[in-house]
């Protein structure tokens, strides 16, 4: 585990209040599960994660998780937890707490419960959080010479892969090393 620096966990603390608020008007959760998120140790994931942003994670040996107590820890990515990230690092913890709270499927019912978050724009920042991360890492851009989308990736492509949309083969472009 990633041992989360002070300022890190302030703004998770505050982030956590605010959740546990936003949910309270929820009218699904007891005060007493409410009352448990509070008791959940927060971390942070590593930085170079590029495809999670949030994760529970069980305490070992437990093999069917039935509450939060079973929880050790809920983590985020920590880029995350900046004011331009905040609304949808808000989503994303209340995404774990559902976990939390004993949903552990990314099921129907589990779906259902994650919609109730009020901003239906955070959701859909995910996938440009995940863009911004493999930029910051990428060293190549595999590009289409037709659409002209990029794929920004650690690896040559070396001809091997296509572009979806216009089914051409994505020219592979160097990205200069950052000064």
């Amino acid at each position: 585990m990633v041992k989360a620096k002070k300022s890190q966990l302030e703004f998770m603390e505050t982030l956590r209040l605010f959740v546990i608020e936003v949910m309270d008007g929820f009218d699904i959760w007891s005060d007493d599960q409410l009352k448990s998120l509070k008791k959940i140790n927060l971390g942070i994931l590593r930085k170079n994660a590029t495809q999670r942003h949030g994760v529970t994670r069980w305490k070992k040996g437990v093999k069917h998780p039935e509450c939060v107590d079973d929880v050790e820890v809920v983590e985020l990515h920590p880029r995350l937890l900046t004011d331009e990230w905040k609304p949808y690092a808000a989503w994303v913890l209340h995404h774990e707490f559902v976990h939390a709270l004993g949903y552990f499927a990314h099921d129907s019912k589990f779906r259902a419960l994650e919609k109730l978050w009020p901003s239906k724009e955070s959701p859909t920042m995910g996938s440009n959080f995940t863009e911004m991360l493999r930029r910051d890492r990428a060293t190549w851009l595999w590009v289409c010479p037709t659409c002209k989308r990029e794929f920004p990736r650690q690896k040559q492509g070396n001809g091997k892969y296509m572009c979806k949309k216009c089914k051409q083969i994505l020219k592979d472009v160097p990205i200069p090393a950052s000064q």
